[in-house]
């Protein structure tokens, strides 16, 4: 499928980033980050991507995984000039953009005229290590949401009710800007059980190749935040080693949580920008 975006900044910029939301989230969720990024270096146009399942990207045929969302990143390069210059993924995106660098090296479409930079931003390249289905919390947000009735008669019902289940207030109020008017309520802006067959993929994946043997042309960068428990020691001790030699660049942003972007906007943007 040809997955639905956005595309801000001046059309005419000769750079080009997609920016790759996570799981139960949509392009718009990096609308803010985009502006300033092409605010401040005027080389660069946006893309919002909503992945398959996610905002406007519906219909998509299984199987829900990284490499249909990577096919469906491919589709959408062949109807524009090609791929872009740069991958921002967050979280389910960062891991969509890895298996995009993997497939890419297939293709020969990394460094001048393809791909020359990727960020993976909290998503570690390893496969879970707990049990998903006990550790995640978003794991235990889908469950939360499919035990909640559609539709909904507001906003405040959703954010109430997932409070009153323990969530943070920040996680509630941000799970309702993934709502859409149907009719007289709300209902989501992505299908639930297709994301839960996603976001298994993601706990499965194992990316650890793509991170030590990045594809010739394409300079890889992961970044941390440094308030995720969920990193494991054995996997940043790997990532630092692997970035003494040179081979990725790894960075924290230490008083991040896992939605980096919310939490510590300018240094995101000074990594871009850097």
């Amino acid at each position: 499928m040809i997955p639905a975006f956005k595309e801000l900044g001046d059309p005419q910029a000769p750079w080009e980033v997609w920016f790759l939301h996570g799981i139960l989230g949509s392009g718009n969720n990096w609308r803010g980050m985009a502006l300033k990024l092409c605010e401040r270096d005027p080389r660069w146009k946006a893309v919002l991507v909503d992945l398959r399942n996610h905002g406007d990207s519906v219909g998509a045929r299984p199987p829900h995984d990284l490499a249909a969302c990577a096919d469906d990143l491919w589709t959408l390069a062949g109807q524009r000039s090609g791929p872009p210059r740069m991958l921002v993924g967050h979280s389910f995106g960062g891991k969509v953009a890895l298996t995009l660098a993997e497939q890419a090296r297939a293709l020969g479409a990394t460094g001048p005229g393809g791909i020359s930079q990727l960020w993976v931003l909290d998503a570690s390249p390893a496969p879970w290590a707990g049990q998903p289905e006990q550790d995640a919390e978003v794991v235990a947000v889908m469950q939360a949401l499919q035990a909640i009735p559609l539709p909904m008669a507001s906003r405040e019902q959703l954010s109430a009710t997932l409070m009153a289940q323990g969530f943070s207030r920040s996680l509630a109020l941000w799970m309702t800007t993934n709502l859409k008017r149907e009719g007289q309520g709300y209902g989501w802006r992505f299908d639930l059980d297709a994301c839960r067959e996603m976001i298994a993929d993601y706990f499965r994946a194992d990316l650890w190749e793509v991170i030590e043997h990045p594809p010739a042309g394409l300079r890889i960068d992961l970044v941390r935040a440094g308030r995720n428990p969920r990193w494991t020691e054995a996997e940043l001790r790997r990532l630092r080693e692997l970035a003494a030699e040179g081979t990725i660049g790894f960075h924290t942003l230490q008083d991040a949580g896992h939605w980096v972007h919310a939490d510590d906007p300018e240094g995101v943007l000074g990594l871009l920008l850097g």
